[in-house]
Parts: structure tokens; C-alpha cells; sequence
């Protein structure tokens, strides 16, 4: 298996799983209550998709040649940090009492725990993604 390949897709899809994670709630109540949802806490959580949608394209550009993989895999590895991290922070610091008042069905209850397990392939990929091309 060839590190430098498959790392960055392991990568992408990672970004869209935690893309995916920040727009599933807008499926499931008002588009209020989520911005309620996303603004409770430290840090807004919707920064991390932000840093997501740039890394895709950062490792989609590194894993096709257009811009030198080393530098792909240290922008993936930063950006896959802060998404984590922002992702982490927003789960522990938005309030209970916000996740129970904004929907019925149970599912929400697990969804900031789900966005920081999905956060956390990002880093590891970008790590996989350096040590693949010997940075480390």
C-alpha cells in the first residue's frame, strides 16, 4: 500500500465526514435552533469546517501532483490540528442543556461526540500523509 496515495484520500474522506457531521443537524430541526446549537459553546464549530473545506482541496492538490506533497502533508497536518481541536473544544464546552432543548430525537444527544471522533482522521491522516513521504 502506498502511503502517499492512499493518506490523502483517507484525508478527504475525513474532511467530508466531519462536513457531513456539521450538516446533519440542519436536517433534523429549525435552522435556528442549530445556530443557537453551533454559537453555545467557546468556540463556534463551523470554523473547523471551514479549515475542512481548504484541507480537502490542499490534499486533493497534493495527492495529484499540482502542489508538492510535502507541503500538502504540513498544511494537513496544521489544519487537521485545528479542526480537531476547535471540533474537541465546541464538545466540551457547549452546554448540555442547549443539546437536550434543541430536538426530540436522541440522536443530536451524540452528535458533538460524533463530530470530535470524525475530527480526529484529519490529523492522523496528515501525520500518515508525512511519515508516508519520510518527513518525520
Amino acid at each position: 500500500m502506498d502511503g502517499s496515495r492512499v493518506a490523502p484520500l483517507v484525508g478527504i474522506i475525513g474532511c467530508g465526514l466531519v462536513l457531513l457531521a456539521l450538516l446533519a443537524p440542519y436536517l433534523g430541526a429549525d435552522a435556528g435552533a442549530i445556530g443557537i446549537y453551533y454559537g453555545d459553546g467557546v468556540v463556534n464549530p463551523l470554523v473547523g469546517g471551514l479549515f475542512a473545506a481548504v484541507t480537502v482541496i490542499v490534499l486533493a492538490a497534493g495527492r495529484s501532483g499540482r502542489t508538492a506533497p510535502a507541503t500538502a502533508a504540513g498544511v494537513a497536518l496544521v489544519f487537521g490540528l485545528v479542526i480537531a481541536g476547535v471540533s474537541l473544544v465546541w464538545s466540551l464546552t457547549v452546554p448540555e442543556s442547549t443539546v437536550f432543548q434543541l430536538s426530540t430525537t436522541s440522536l443530536i444527544e451524540f452528535h458533538r461526540w460524533l463530530l470530535a471522533l470524525v475530527s480526529l482522521v484529519v490529523p492522523a491522516s496528515g501525520a500518515w500523509y508525512a511519515r508516508a513521504l519520510a518527513l518525520v
